[in-house]
């Protein structure tokens, strides 16, 4: 026996090895559900939703902020920071 038939016939082993574990598992399931008898579903109970208002928000504007101008100084010392790091 050639090595590839040997490896053909262990492929085919195992699959007839898997398709016999796979048929079993099926039948044990089976066993189970009809030892278990027909599923009894629950009644769904419905709840009222609460119907929440929304209180209407104030027209109030939003301010806008101003930005300042920063002085000549003020641009120097950023700089000078800025250099530094």
């Amino acid at each position: 026996m050639s090595h590839a038939s040997m490896l053909k016939a262990r492929r085919q082993n195992q699959k007839h090895k898997r398709e016999i574990e796979v048929e079993a598992k099926r039948v044990k399931r089976e066993a189970k559900q009809a030892a278990e008898g027909p599923v009894v579903k629950k009644e769904k109970v419905k709840t009222e939703k609460v119907k929440t208002e929304k209180v209407a928000a104030e027209a109030v504007k939003p301010t806008k902020v101003k930005k300042v101008k920063l002085s000549k100084e003020e641009l120097g010392r950023q700089e000078s920071k800025k250099g530094k790091a």
